[in-house]
C-alpha cells in the first residue's frame, strides 16, 4: 500500500467515524456547549452561596453576610442560591437541625421584603439550597441536599396568582422527579421552559442539565438528567473545592457558576463565566 492510498483510507475512515458518532450522538446536539469566557472574584461572606442577574445586567449576590439581622434573629440560619424575577429576587432560607420549616423571601424592587414560609412535608429535608424561578414567573423550584431524586416545586410568591398570603403555608406543587439521582445541588437555573442547569457539589463538582418532558404547570413532570461540563478547580490552596450557585442571564447569553477554593483561600469565590459555543 502507497503512502497516498493509506493517507486517502485514513481520511476515508475519519469522515465514516465523524458520520457514525454525529449519527449516533443527533439526539444530544440539541444541548449547547459551553466555551469558559473569563473568571471574576468576589467576597465569600457575601457572595459564596451564590448569585443572579438582575434585567439590567447587573449581579445579586448572596453569602452568610447576607442574611439581614432580623431573618437571622428568627432563626433563618442559612440563605442559598438566589434567582431574579419580575423584578422581584427570590431567596431560599433555612434553619438549624431542628427547622421544621423553610423559607422563601421576595424582595420588591422598592426593597420591600415579604416572606413565606414552608412546613415541611413528610420525608422532606429542612435543606433549602436555591430558588430557581420558571420563564414564565409561575413556579420556583429548589432542592434539598445529598443524594435525591427529585426538584421541588412550588407556585411562585407574589408572581403566581395561586400562591397564598404571607403568613400561610405555601404548599408544594407537582415535583419533578429525575430519571437519574443527583447529588449536593447547590443551584438551578432556567436555560428555557423546559431545561435547567444544576451546579453539583459531587465529588465530581459538575454542572447538570435536567430537561423537563414539557413545561412546568403545577403538575408532577419527569426531568432528564445529563452532564453538561466539570467545573473547574483552580487555586494556589490544595484540598477541597465547593461548588455554589449558579446564574444564566438570557437576556445576555452567559452563564455564571460560583466556586469557593479551599482554605485559606476560600475568603474569596470565583465566578467563572461561560457562553454559547
Amino acid at each position: 500500500m502507497n503512502r497516498r492510498t493509506r493517507r486517502q483510507l485514513l481520511s476515508l475512515t475519519a469522515l465514516t467515524g465523524a458520520l457514525a458518532l454525529g449519527a449516533g450522538t443527533a439526539s444530544a446536539t440539541a444541548a449547547p456547549a459551553w466555551t469558559e469566557t473569563g473568571t471574576t472574584h468576589v467576597n465569600s461572606l457575601t457572595g459564596s452561596q451564590g448569585l443572579a442577574s438582575r434585567a439590567d445586567g447587573s449581579l445579586v449576590h448572596r453569602g452568610l453576610a447576607s442574611i439581614p439581622v432580623s431573618l437571622r434573629i428568627a432563626g433563618w440560619s442559612h440563605v442559598g442560591d438566589p434567582d431574579v424575577a419580575g423584578g422581584y429576587t427570590f431567596d431560599a432560607y433555612q434553619g438549624g437541625d431542628d427547622a421544621t420549616k423553610k423559607m422563601f423571601a421576595a424582595t420588591a424592587p422598592d426593597g420591600k421584603r415579604t416572606t413565606y414560609e414552608h412546613a415541611l412535608d413528610q420525608g422532606e429535608l429542612l435543606n433549602n439550597s436555591f430558588a430557581a424561578v420558571s420563564p414564565d414567573q409561575q413556579w420556583l423550584v429548589s432542592g434539598e441536599w445529598g443524594t435525591m431524586n427529585r426538584l421541588q416545586v412550588f407556585p411562585t410568591p407574589v408572581l403566581n396568582p395561586t400562591a397564598p398570603a404571607p403568613g400561610t403555608n405555601l404548599p408544594q406543587a407537582g415535583q419533578i422527579t429525575l430519571d437519574k439521582p443527583v447529588e449536593n445541588i447547590q443551584g438551578c437555573d432556567f436555560t428555557d421552559a423546559t431545561h435547567l442547569l444544576c451546579s453539583s457539589d459531587d465529588a465530581t463538582k459538575e454542572v447538570l442539565e435536567v430537561a423537563l418532558d414539557r413545561p412546568l404547570d403545577g403538575k408532577p413532570v419527569t426531568g432528564h438528567v445529563t452532564t453538561a461540563f466539570a467545573i473547574p478547580q483552580r487555586s494556589v490552596c490544595s484540598g477541597a473545592f465547593e461548588a455554589e450557585g449558579i446564574d444564566y442571564d438570557a437576556a445576555r447569553g452567559t452563564l455564571r457558576v460560583a466556586v469557593v477554593p479551599p482554605a485559606p483561600c476560600l475568603v474569596t469565590t470565583a465566578v467563572i463565566a461561560y457562553r454559547h459555543s
